[in-house]
């Protein structure tokens, strides 16, 4: 490969002109052999080398388009590696990549998750095992969705969240052990759900 020019953005990416690949853009933490200062100092490189190079300014694409879908809104990890797939961005040069954003906290499940949980509440009136679920589903690892629910129950009381529940199925005509069972596939244990119904939408104190 022989490079052309290159140019380093604000970002910490380069822009490289080669005469082989023409224009791309290569972030030099993405090299494995090659040191940004070797890359810097020399305009041609054997194949191996070029390769790297390659390689690397796929990392970058991988990265940069990672990057269009976090400044939309929060993505977790799963759900990011999953679209970038569909958009046809080898798996090799993926991974890569979500490792670097995350390390640079620029992706985070707990950030995620956060954000998540705070829209979620808007609509839906959900107890801990239902939402441990859907964040299961949505790849989050068990510890990380875990750790989210003990900061969103401190500042979210589920007893209220679980009275709300109730009025909402009460509205929707459930009664008795219909009601009982749909406030269970909301998330909420069988002695909540069975104390809500007992006490006419209030939960026994302990």
């Amino acid at each position: 490969m022989e490079i052309l020019s290159s140019e380093k953005m604000s970002s910490g990416i380069y822009k490289v002109s080669s005469a082989d690949c023409g224009v791309f853009y290569m972030r030099p933490v993405y090299l494995k052999t090659l040191s940004e200062k070797d890359f810097l100092e020399n305009y041609e490189f054997n194949a191996d080398v070029s390769q790297e190079i390659i390689d690397a300014g796929l990392i970058t694409a991988a990265e940069c388009k990672a990057v269009d879908y976090l400044a939309r809104s929060e993505q977790s990890r799963s759900g990011l590696f999953k679209k970038l797939i569909d958009k046809g961005y080898d798996r090799d040069f993926v991974n890569p990549a979500l490792d670097y954003l995350e390390s640079v906290k620029y992706l985070s499940d707990e950030r995620y998750c956060r954000s998540w949980l705070n829209t979620r509440k808007i609509n839906h009136f959900e107890g801990r095992q239902k939402l441990l679920s859907e964040l299961l589903g949505r790849g989050i690892p068990k510890e990380t969705a875990g750790n989210a629910l003990d900061e969103f129950f401190l500042e979210n009381d589920e007893n209220l969240i679980a009275e709300k529940c109730y009025l909402k199925l009460v509205k929707r005509g459930k009664s008795g052990e219909k009601l009982i069972s749909a406030l269970m596939q909301q998330g909420f244990s069988y002695k909540v759900a069975s104390s809500l119904e007992k006490n006419n939408g209030k939960i026994d104190p302990e």
